[in-house]
């Protein structure tokens, strides 16, 4: 009886997640002010802000929306909660803050604006029905990528550099080695973080990590997969300078399609990047919000609301830009279908 009950809890609040906070209709979608909050590096870093960016943009010009961008640059919750209220205060609705460190200030600026509606990249654990987490299963397209790192490599030995030791970067590593292992079982994968561990600086430290990716050229690693934002350009300086030295190294990138945005030296290294579509989160978001709701999809029985982005919801992927991933095509698909009919499941945890 008690399980029939939290069912039905559950169901109510969904309708209340659903009905409670209602957008100006799409005729006046004009008058829809969306507030985003970038981390540090903001619009320009070439990785996860940048494809928020993108989805802002896309809603912008689809619907007529107004908005405004800020970026927090200490990184503190203070300063991150002080963004958050200046949106707030300002009218701005919906309000989506890019990534998981916003969480503590964003659960704190939402009580105190019950009407307005928030979205959170990369976190489901701020259990208000006015803030939607939109999460991604990273692990998906890191598994690809690993399909393809394991494929592309000569020597079978890759490598793994992540920005900060966390759960979130974790599920990257975790993914990447399942789908070398799958694909090449003698391979070995080197992982390696910029950082530990409430360190977080290794998200913006490029110079760090191409020393990290240049000791694991020198052990021979010839395929190096980055998801660590900003630093990311670290491991793409290191395999220039690998080319410049007769080595050829492969990059794959993270967040957006990394090869857009390289240098052209650095396009003739960069393999593939993993795409995480941030800006179809962001994007689905607004068009909520100009329809008058929001996106409630339940993430968890104890009541956590938003959208996962998974392989099914095309939310990762792998990018094809340069063409070199093309003589891998047909194994990366075959890998995609296995996981979306369930006869792979990728680990999250390492």
């Amino acid at each position: 009886m008690k399980k029939v009950f939290r069912l039905v809890a559950v169901i109510a609040a969904a309708t209340l997640a659903v009905t409670a906070f209602v957008a100006p209709s799409a005729t006046a979608a004009s008058k829809v002010k969306v507030g985003l909050a970038y981390d540090i590096g903001g619009r320009g870093d070439k990785s996860f802000n940048d494809s928020a960016a993108t989805g802002l943009d896309a809603a912008k010009k689809k619907f007529g929306v107004t908005a405004k961008e800020v970026t927090v640059t200490t990184g503190s919750d203070s300063e991150r909660e002080d963004k958050l209220r200046l949106l707030a205060k300002a009218g701005y609705n919906p309000i989506i803050a890019v990534g998981f460190l916003y969480a503590g200030p964003l659960k704190a600026v939402a009580l105190d604006y019950p009407k307005v509606q928030f979205g959170i990249i990369d976190d489901a654990s701020v259990d208000l029905l006015n803030v939607a987490g939109l999460v991604f299963a990273e692990e998906q397209g890191s598994y690809l990528a690993g399909v393809a790192a394991a494929l592309a490599s000569k020597s079978g030995k890759v490598g793994y550099i992540g920005g900060v030791r966390i759960p979130l970067l974790q599920k990257f590593e975790a993914g990447f080695v399942a789908g070398v292992k799958a694909t090449n079982k003698k391979a070995t994968v080197d992982v390696k973080y910029v950082t530990e561990f409430p360190d977080f600086s290794g998200f913006n430290d490029p110079a760090k990590a191409k020393v990290i990716a240049k000791g694991m050229i020198d052990k021979g690693i010839d395929v190096i997969y980055s998801a660590a934002g900003g630093s990311g350009a670290g491991n793409f300086a290191a395999a220039t300078d690998a080319a410049k030295a007769g080595k050829k190294v492969w990059t794959i990138g993270s967040d957006t399609d990394q090869w857009q945005t390289a240098s052209s030296e650095e396009r003739e290294n960069m393999l593939t990047s993993m795409v995480k579509r941030i800006d179809v989160a962001v994007f689905d978001v607004v068009d909520r919000a100009v329809s008058g709701s929001s996106i409630n999809d339940l993430l968890d029985p104890s009541g956590i609301y938003g959208r996962r982005y998974g392989i099914l919801r095309s939310g990762v992927t792998l990018s094809r830009s340069g063409g070199f991933i093309e003589n891998y095509l047909q194994e990366i698909l075959r890998a995609e279908n296995r996981i979306k009919s369930g006869e792979i499941v990728v680990p999250s945890k390492p």
